[in-house]
């Protein structure tokens, strides 16, 4: 006798309540969060992404950050891929985007912000040595470039416990 059909029924009623019951578990209720919020959640974390353009591909590089008068300051160093294109961009700066985020890992709850903007060179002497006072770079390179992003567009999520059903 062939049972196939009756267990292939029970097997998926199964899987059926472990994806309801899982998706439950799962569900965060997702808040977006104003300007304020996302600039002062960015301000309080020191590592993110920076995400620019290079040879026409998307890039991505992990740097450390401080936010300064709501715009995000990273130092890279002489031969950086960003460094030689904001060097050469003009007054118009690179088009970059910069994610940051702190999710806990058991939870899943958190925040993640992104800002889409210009970056620009620091070249003033006073405000590259005021963020090489404040911004210690985390790798062994003598980092001598600053690079200031104005943010334009500013967005950012937190994700928290949703309804337990």
């Amino acid at each position: 006798m062939n049972d196939f059909p009756a267990r292939q029924t029970a097997e998926a009623a199964t899987d059926s309540v472990l994806v309801a019951r899982a998706d439950r578990e799962a569900s965060r209720r997702r808040t977006e969060l104003d300007r304020a919020e996302a600039l002062r959640l960015l301000g309080s974390v020191s590592l993110g992404r920076i995400v620019f353009t290079q040879d026409a591909l998307p890039a991505i590089r992990p740097v450390n950050h401080l936010l300064h008068h709501d715009e995000v300051i990273i130092r890279t160093h002489e031969g950086a891929a960003l460094a030689g294109l904001t060097g050469h961009a003009g007054d118009e700066g690179v088009v970059v985007a910069y994610e940051a985020d702190a999710i806990d890992p058991a939870t899943h709850c958190g925040w993640s912000v992104v800002v889409t903007g210009y970056c620009h060179l620091v070249t003033d002497p006073d405000d590259l040595a005021h963020y090489q006072a404040l911004l210690h770079p985390w790798a062994d390179h003598r980092m001598s470039y600053a690079l200031r992003i104005r943010p334009d567009l500013v967005t950012g999520l937190r994700l928290s416990p949703g309804p337990r059903g």
